[in-house]
């Protein structure tokens, strides 16, 4: 059984709460990745930062992006798929809730990032095509 540890990208960089979304995009682009997750003081993940977030929710609706932290994209509970739990019910979350990068925890340590890349690269192709299928009306 392929499990979500087995396909993640390890050890990823989370931009803090506080941080301004000008440290989060320098950040993006230091890591070359469109996607950070959000962490608190706790190191606990709180969402996940988007390139498009900064721009369409932040850049789009005037925000100053020296000035509004990171933590502000937060959208209620994050959504995360436990290191050791299959690809298929990772698949079923990412479809549920409509997301196309899912941090991976171990117990509440964030070890991992999955994206529609890394399931594109390490699961069978008819699986592939119902999350990309499911995903590209967001």
């Amino acid at each position: 059984m392929t499990t979500a540890r087995d396909i993640m990208t390890a050890q990823p960089e989370c931009v803090a709460t506080d941080d301004s979304l000008v440290l989060a995009a320098q950040q993006m682009r230091r890591l070359g990745v469109g996607a950070l997750p959000i962490c608190g003081p706790d190191q606990k993940v709180k969402g996940v930062l988007t390139d498009r977030d900064i721009v369409v929710r932040g850049l789009g609706t005037g925000k100053d992006p020296g000035r509004t932290n990171s933590g502000s994209f937060n959208d209620g509970e994050a959504v995360t798929i436990g290191a050791d739990d299959p690809v298929d019910e990772l698949l079923n979350v990412m479809i549920e809730h409509q997301v196309k990068r899912l941090p991976v925890i171990d117990g509440s340590k964030l070890v991992g990032m999955v994206s529609i890349a890394d399931v594109a690269r390490n699961v069978p192709h008819p699986d592939v095509g119902k999350l990309v299928e499911a995903l590209s009306m967001t």
